[in-house]
């Protein structure tokens, strides 16, 4: 269902993107991975320490971040990232290794493991752009801001999610973040925080998430139950239309969370799902916990509580709503250790403690704030900065030429188009009828071309795999390789330029193929 969201926006955070200085020695930053440890049900399994013991960088952009993941002995080898200032678009290119599976315009975790990205010094804003954690696990995400992140409309990135996992994910620790949206999935927005495809084992601490139509999922669909055993807490959810956070099935323990302006549904227990709620506090907000939009029911267990001006909407069919006077319809038995404040107390901790920026500063349990002392096992060498690869793709400059060109290609997929590919519109693509074939950009005069930009559609980033760039007046082959992304050829003057994908895994789907002069 689309819910238009009633934003009360804030002000913007202000960022100083710093040049990245490669090689350069830089001081330890007062924020650190090694400061505190997870909780939660990122706790079990093995536990989630993220990239302690590996190597420690410093990244000022996203392109800078992917080299960092691919300059790793292995897809496995512990790194901290330490992350500070503006990441975009514009600087987030794809970077290829054997240890590494990226993409550009989204911050790729996939088939990795053993890493943290951590922000520091002035912040890190990761600004409409997604973190997507995929077949990845003992990830730590820490002290960042993610805003504005879009599905539809441009730019997109990451599905619309500020963070996303999916597919067999495990152990990861999201804490002290800033999650944020400018409205709902009207605006172009979807979820702030969602897990989905096989994903536990996942906290979320000390974090704000705010102004969005959805908070975020756990399981894509009523019959999706593969998710489950996360923890929420002493998160802030502040003026959200619903799925704080939607839940089926599976286990969830939500306490110490501050939820003020809920404005059609809070927590939704479906298919299933157990939700354990403690000592939370729910303020000028409708339907705070129940089962919503859906007649297969979920379950809670509640204790310590507090309702503050909540309105409840009656049962019926689709809705079962948990007040009036929430009572527990299941019992929930959490494997680990943890402390509770009492609500009353949860506005003022949350305040002091909750999202970037903030010191790190956590409860002591006991109604009043602290911050962690480094864990003393927890190596942390002098950050450098990853060596940048000359041959590695960066995004073209320029012009894209081929906004207002021509376009047209082998056999296409049901429903695309070859000008889906020139519309500068990220959530259109085409796709060749099987694995292989062409798409090309031709202009009614010879135009000087001498590099292109690849960019797949969300959710197919990795698809393509082996390709040639041909010149289309003569046939001749420009250069070749694998993967999508920036793609440097010899400056050519033609009427028509191909990219021929010749392998691929699945059906490829090209959003946009750019050209520019150099």
């Amino acid at each position: 269902m689309k819910r238009r969201v009633a934003l009360r926006l804030y002000a913007a955070l202000s960022t100083a993107a710093l040049a990245a200085a490669t090689g350069v020695v830089v001081s330890m930053p007062s924020a650190s991975a090694a400061t505190g440890g997870a909780t939660g049900y990122a706790t079990q399994n093995g536990g989630t320490t993220g990239g302690a013991g590996g190597q420690t960088v410093r990244a000022t952009t996203g392109t800078a971040i992917h080299q960092a993941l691919c300059s790793r002995a292995s897809s496995s080898t512990p790194i901290i990232i330490e992350v500070e200032g503006t990441i975009n678009h514009g600087n987030t290119a794809k970077v290829s290794g054997d240890s590494c599976n990226t993409a550009a315009g989204v911050i790729e975790l996939k088939q990795i493991s053993n890493v943290t990205i951590v922000g520091v010094g002035s912040g890190a804003v990761f600004d409409q752009l997604g973190i997507h954690i995929r077949q990845s696990s003992n990830i730590i995400i820490q002290n960042v801001t993610v805003k504005n992140v879009k599905k539809s409309g441009s730019p997109t990135s990451n599905g619309g999610d500020a963070i996303g996992m999916e597919s067999d994910v495990r152990n990861v620790w999201v804490d002290h973040a800033s999650l944020e949206a400018s409205g709902g999935e009207s605006e172009g927005f979807d979820g702030l925080f969602d897990m989905k495809d096989n994903t536990q084992y996942v906290t979320l601490s000390y974090s704000t998430l705010r102004n969005s139509g959805r908070g975020g999922l756990i399981g894509s669909s009523e019959t999706e139950l593969s998710n489950g055993f996360v923890t929420f807490h002493h998160n802030l959810y502040e003026n959200l239309d619903s799925r704080t956070p939607l839940l089926r099935g599976g286990i969830a323990h939500i306490y110490n969370n501050y939820y003020v302006k809920l404005n059609e549904s809070g927590i939704n227990s479906r298919a299933g799902a157990r939700a354990k709620v403690d000592n939370n506090y729910f303020k000028d907000s409708k339907d705070v916990l129940g089962t919503f939009y859906t007649d297969a029911a979920g379950y809670w267990q509640v204790s310590g509580n507090t309702f503050d001006n909540v309105t409840w909407s009656a049962p019926g069919s689709e809705n079962n709503p948990a007040g009036p006077d929430p009572k527990s319809n299941t019992t929930v038995s959490i494997p680990y250790a943890y402390s509770l404040d009492a609500a009353s107390c949860v506005p003022g901790i949350v305040a002091q403690t909750a999202g970037a920026n903030k010191g790190l500063k956590v409860s002591d349990g006991n109604c009043s704030t602290q911050t962690p002392t480094p864990d003393p096992t927890d190596p942390t060498p002098d950050p450098t900065d990853p060596t940048p690869d000359p041959t590695d793709p960066t995004t073209p400059a320029g012009t894209n030429l081929s906004i207002g060109a021509g376009s047209d290609g082998t056999s296409k997929a049901d429903g695309t188009s070859y000008g889906n590919v020139r519309d500068g519109n990220l959530s259109t693509y085409w796709s060749p009828a099987g694995a292989t074939g062409s798409i090309s950009v031709k202009w009614a005069s010879a135009t000087a071309v001498s590099s292109v930009n690849i960019r797949e559609a969300s959710g197919s980033a990795g698809s393509i795999g082996s390709w040639k760039v041909v010149n289309g007046d003569t046939g001749a082959v420009l250069t070749s390789g694998s993967g999508a992304g920036a793609i440097t050829i010899p400056k050519t003057s033609l009427r028509k330029i191909t990219f021929e994908i010749t392998g691929s895994t699945g059906t490829p789907k090209i959003a946009e193929f750019e050209t520019y002069a150099g």
